[in-house]
């Protein structure tokens, strides 16, 4: 669901980014109007799980790959506005520094994955029942399932419109070449029946560990911060670090993220849209591997554990940054 550069135009890249600013604005805000001194930590340590997760690729039975996202995860556990900045500075991230989702499709990316699918997993969640400690669990379970799912529709809407908008001279699409009819389902089709599923039961697993060793992360609003308010989460991120080779077993590409020589092979030609807009960045550590590691025995795993460390790492430093300047000056009377 990371959609490179090439595959939207400009024109939409635009549209999506100006609509999601607003939103990520008003989110900053009510982050720093927050007095929780362990709120800040609690969405370092969210945007490290959903940087974590989304690295472990499933297959798809039509030949393409899926990921979880951990949106849901992240709205439960830091409500709607905590959650969309979680996600937001995952996905940038992985686009700056991994060359996963395009610079160009920041916003695209954004707005499916960072802001509607937390918001879609924070109403599910409180909808269902959030407030019933019975029915957590299945809650959970919901808003993962549902909210990736919407994250996935946008996105097979975005890529369908753009043979529809957007077409050379000759009738050739200059974008995306596949349309609604196949773009839509093909979206549909991974993620209700595979990635929705995975993105349910994780979100379902974590938030009933959760519940039997620390329940008190998942009232809104959070207590006050305890000793070790982050060991349970950090448990999940720290094994899932060391499942992340696992997302190296799974060859197919997820639709709509084809490299141009992949997407020639399949229709037979490269839109002329996507040569101009695609492979102009591709991260420091591109697709999560370390180059002078990529050659040697066991190099691809190793180079993917420390990505993955990596992204914890810029995604830890990045919240310290942000703590600093979403940090109010507070004056007593």
């Amino acid at each position: 669901m990371h959609i490179p550069d090439g595959y939207l135009s400009p024109e939409t890249c635009a549209v999506l980014a100006a609509g999601s600013a607003p939103i990520l604005y008003l989110a900053a805000r009510r982050l720093s109007q927050d007095t929780d001194t362990a709120v800040i930590p609690r969405v370092a340590m969210a945007s490290a799980f959903g940087f974590v997760v989304q690295m472990l690729n499933v297959p798809v039975p039509d030949g393409t790959s899926a990921h979880a996202v951990g949106a849901a995860l992240a709205a439960i556990l830091l409500g709607p506005w905590g959650g969309i900045l979680a996600l937001t500075i995952t996905l940038a991230i992985q686009a700056l520094f991994f060359g996963d989702g395009g610079i160009l499709a920041l916003g695209a990316n954004v707005f499916n994955m960072g802001i509607l699918a937390p918001a879609t997993a924070y109403v599910v969640y409180r909808g269902i029942g959030a407030r019933s400690p019975a029915r957590q669990v299945v809650a959970a379970v919901a808003a993962g399932f549902l909210s990736i799912n919407a994250a996935a529709l946008a996105a097979g809407i975005e890529l369908g419109l753009q043979p529809v908008l957007f077409r050379a001279a000759d009738g050739t699409p200059l974008y995306n070449p596949y349309p609604l009819e196949l773009a839509v389902p093909a979206m549909m089709f991974a993620h209700l029946l595979v990635a929705g599923p995975v993105e349910g039961l994780i979100t379902g697993l974590v938030v009933g560990y959760i519940r039997r060793v620390q329940p008190e992360l998942l009232t809104r609003p959070a207590p006050a911060a305890s000793p070790t308010p982050l060991l349970p989460l950090g448990l999940v991120v720290g094994i899932l670090v060391l499942l992340t080779p696992l997302g190296l077993v799974t060859r197919g590409t997820p639709f709509g993220e084809w490299a141009p020589e992949e997407l020639a092979q399949l229709v037979g030609y490269v839109p002329p849209g996507l040569i101009e807009l695609s492979g102009r960045w591709s991260g420091i550590l591109p697709d999560y591997t370390v180059p002078l590691l990529a050659a040697l025995p066991g190099g691809p795993v190793i180079g993917y554990v420390i990505s993955a460390l990596a992204g914890i790492g810029l995604v830890t430093l990045t919240w310290l940054i942000l703590r600093q300047l979403l940090a109010r000056p507070r004056v007593r009377p």
